[in-house]
């Protein structure tokens, strides 16, 4: 019994120090020593739900007209009304109400009719009212769900609710070696806050799902994504519990995890420590925790507040604000190509394999640039091809995004039609006049192929010379093609395009060739 789990956790790469020991051929008690936190984790399961804070792209903040621009000086973003000075109003922000509606839409939310915002209680040096404008009762978006694809199988993670709130600042720690700092700027940006159940499993799930989040926001054009500026963070609410028990464990809230891998490990690296400490005895607590990166580990930062600790109530200088179907209808009206649909779309209509269709909508400008190709009517295979390969490639090779690729859908579009009408190799258009592409991307490409010598060499009559050449130095070949052994056609082949630089025509080539060496 022991060795069949033994070659389990082998097989299935579960833990990789247990892996290495095994395999080490060490002894059974250092083994033990590893398999034993692997048998307990066994018997638990995770339970994770996540709170995503998306950062919209709004111009202005939620309640005020004080610029959201990111990389300003800091603190001269930042004004009266969301300093809460005396005698000050907030004005709620159009645009972040219907952003709000279009991720709710894209998620298959329910779009809550009658929405007022509430004050939420709480002093931190980064909260310079002393409180945060939010919405407690009533989330704009209720519901809904967002398929992940994990080890192939997709799966439905359901969500709670979708609610409407400002931000706060940003405590800064490493600019003094005393003090701490605090740049006000993002205090008032717009947020959507979205909330799962707790549905997730692992870190893995909880890795997809933000995943899935950021491509879904960038589609709807409401926010860039980008976690590396905060732009996206999540707080993942973790627990355990025994796999046969219904009810949940006390959970742990681990805050700003600005990113994806991050969140992952976090969530790995706290379900292994819950575990140790319910097999140890000991009871755990209710707590918020911050995540190290450099250590992967999860350290204590406070005992968590519910509810109660909030004191909530609604905020008096905000009316309530309604949405109604008409509202939502002409939201709807407008909603942008959502990814799964693009997806299916190059599947059906356009006949592409799904590997190719998940990395051409994956990003979406990179996305967009291919449907600009398609209108320029280059062969959707042909242009797929041409995405996923040499541009994709390039960009890769030079840490660039499809935005700063200098070369436009018109220009690869030209490439395109040389190569599908024989005028050019695609192996020679994809590199030495893509390449010269890239340097002048004003220039017309047949101009540079012309230039640069790059058209393919169709001339029989030129071409038979080199030809000859070719087999009057591989004799003794040509008299084992003439012997049956007629996989060496293809030598020859190669022979003359290396003399032609790459630029003979491959069918003139191999007619060429087999007349003669068909010739008794």
């Amino acid at each position: 019994m022991k060795h069949k789990f033994i070659r389990h956790c082998v097989e299935k790469g579960i833990n990789k120090k247990a892996k290495a020991v095994i395999l080490s051929g060490r002894h059974p008690r250092a083994i033990n020593l590893y398999l034993r936190p692997l048998a307990l984790s066994s018997l638990y399961e995770t339970v994770i739900g996540l709170e995503v804070h998306v950062q919209l792209s709004t111009i202005t903040k939620l309640f005020s007209s004080e610029s959201t621009a990111f990389g300003d000086e800091p603190n001269s973003g930042v004004g009266p009304i969301t300093l809460a000075h005396p005698g000050t109003l907030p004005m709620l922000n159009r645009k972040a109400v219907e952003y709000a509606i279009r991720l709710g839409l894209a998620l298959e939310s329910q779009i809550t009719p009658f929405n007022y915002f509430s004050r939420k209680n709480y002093f931190y040096p980064d909260l310079p009212k002393g409180y945060q404008v939010t919405q407690h009762t009533t989330p704009v978006c209720m519901g809904g769900k967002l398929t992940v694809t994990v080890d192939g199988t997709g799966r439905e993670i359901a969500l709670h609710h979708i609610h409407l709130e400002e931000d706060a600042g940003k405590s800064i720690h490493d600019n003094e070696e005393v003090y701490s700092s605090i740049d006000l700027n993002r205090a008032g940006t717009p947020l959507l806050e979205i909330v799962t159940e707790p549905v997730i499993r692992n870190g893995e799930e909880a890795y997809q799902f933000l995943y899935e989040v950021r491509r879904l926001v960038r589609y709807l054009d409401i926010c860039d994504g980008n976690m590396e500026q905060g732009n996206l963070r999540c707080d993942a609410n973790v627990s355990v519990r025994k796999k046969e028990h219904s009810e949940l464990g006390t959970r742990i809230e681990i805050k700003n995890l600005n990113s994806m891998r991050f969140v992952r490990e976090a969530i790995n690296y706290e379900s292994e420590r819950l575990v140790k400490i319910l097999e140890s005895g000991e009871s755990i607590k209710q707590e918020t925790r911050s995540f190290d990166d450099r250590t992967m580990t999860t350290r204590s930062s406070r005992e968590k507040e519910e509810a109660h600790d909030y004191r909530y109530f609604p905020e008096p200088d905000l009316p309530p604000f309604v949405l109604s179907e008409e509202k939502v209808r002409l939201v709807r009206e407008q909603m942008p190509v959502l990814p799964q649909q693009r997806k299916r779309r190059y599947m059906g209509e356009l006949g592409q394999s799904e590997y190719d269709a998940a990395i051409l909508t994956e990003d979406k400008d990179f996305s967009d640039y291919y449907e600009k190709l398609l209108v320029q009517n280059a062969n959707p295979k042909s242009a797929a091809n041409w995405m996923i390969g040499p541009v994709r490639s390039w960009l890769n090779a030079n840490n660039r995004k499809i935005d700063q690729f200098p070369v436009t859908p018109v220009r690869i579009s030209s490439l395109i039609s040389m190569v599908e009408e024989g005028k050019i190799s695609f192996s020679m258009a994809s590199t030495r006049l893509l390449n010269e592409v890239i340097l002048n991307p004003a220039a017309d490409p047949m101009e540079l192929a012309v230039a640069k010598n790059l058209l393919k060499q169709s001339d029989a009559t030129a071409l038979e010379a080199v030809v000859d050449e070719v087999l009057q130095n591989f004799a003794a070949k040509v008299n084992e093609y003439r012997k049956g052994k007629k996989g060496l056609l293809s030598m020859f082949v190669g022979e003359v395009m290396k003399r032609t630089g790459g630029q003979a025509d491959p069918q003139v080539t191999n007619q060429l060739l087999q007349k003669k060496l068909n010739e008794k």
